[in-house]
């Protein structure tokens, strides 16, 4: 496999740090890819509490100005996604698609929850870093196409975010004025974003899931290892979303999805202790942080979603 310095000369832990290049790569797109998701939802539901009066402390709340925690949240996301490893990655998102599937069907035809776009963030991330690795696998200039895919993606998140500010700055006054084109049209469309953000989650996770599959299954020698390690991670899943349904309808806040977002690593972690490698085990608590660390930084947004 050739990348950004495959034409060096093969020294000592060159190949390593260029391997830490990639999986820094990795982790950026897959950090822009979570920023973008969040600046639109967050331009979605400001517009939900422009037009409701009794929704003013949450709008308040959503416009305040916190460039450096936003790049802070990029950066220490880009720095878990290079740490996690494919497989517990991989595991994570087929863990959400599950439990996507579930929800959707529990919601019925049509319906949509703002709040499962929040708690996808993590998963996102991870989607992404393994769909690029395994797109990528044996590219010949895999450093190359990486940096690139994380231009883009860093350009595309500092639309979004711009978008977010300005829709926080402005929105009010210019679509009452109707004199500025981007506030015209999302007056207009604005009820349109949680439709296009489920497709295309829907066709990031569809590739994931492809990905994520192929990704464990290149670890196993023989159908027997597969098996083994398939069977309970079924049954671990189903078990999950089993549990994880019922919470949902029992209570809603910032504990619950705190408390079940433990509950789904320390499945994974007990999983990962009679099929997995020490490795793996290590992954699963940097997942956990990130998984924390996303909803933490998305607490604004997670409280408009269960006011809505």
């Amino acid at each position: 496999m050739f990348s950004m310095g495959s034409w060096l000369p093969a020294l000592p832990g060159l190949a390593w740090g260029w391997a830490l290049l990639d999986a820094l790569l990795q982790g950026l797109v897959g950090a822009c890819a979570v920023s973008v998701l969040c600046s639109l939802l967050k331009v979605y539901l400001y517009i939900q509490c422009v037009n409701s009066p009794e929704r003013q402390a949450e709008k308040e709340a959503m416009a305040a100005r916190r460039p450096l925690l936003e790049l802070l949240h990029v950066l220490v996301l880009t720095g878990v996604l290079a740490l996690v490893g494919s497989r517990v990655a991989a595991l994570v998102v087929l863990e959400f698609s599950l439990r996507a599937v579930s929800t959707i069907l529990s919601l019925g035809k049509g319906a949509h929850s703002s709040q499962l776009y929040l708690l996808c963030q993590y998963s996102l991330g991870c989607g992404v870093s393994c769909g690029l690795s395994f797109l990528l696998e044996g590219a010949p200039h895999r450093s190359w196409n990486l940096a690139l895919a994380a231009g883009l993606a860093g350009l595309l998140a500092l639309h979004a975010r711009r978008l977010a500010r300005h829709v926080c700055a402005l929105y009010e006054l210019h679509s009452r004025a109707r004199y500025c084109g981007v506030c015209i049209l999302l007056l207009a469309a604005g009820h349109g974003i949680p439709r296009l953000l489920r497709n295309a989650l829907a066709l990031a996770f569809a590739v994931a899931d492809l990905a994520a599959v192929e990704l464990i299954n290149r670890d196993f020698l023989s159908t027997g290892e597969a098996v083994r390690f398939w069977t309970p991670l079924t049954i671990c899943y189903t078990l999950l979303v089993v549990y994880m349904q019922e919470e949902s309808r029992q209570s809603t806040g910032r504990g619950p999805v705190l408390r079940t977002v433990v509950v789904r690593m320390g499945g994974l972690f007990i999983l990962l202790l009679t099929v997995g490698r020490w490795t793996d085990i290590l992954h699963v608590f940097v997942s956990l942080l990130g998984e924390l660390w996303c909803l933490l930084h998305s607490g604004v947004l997670l409280e408009s979603c269960w006011r809505q």
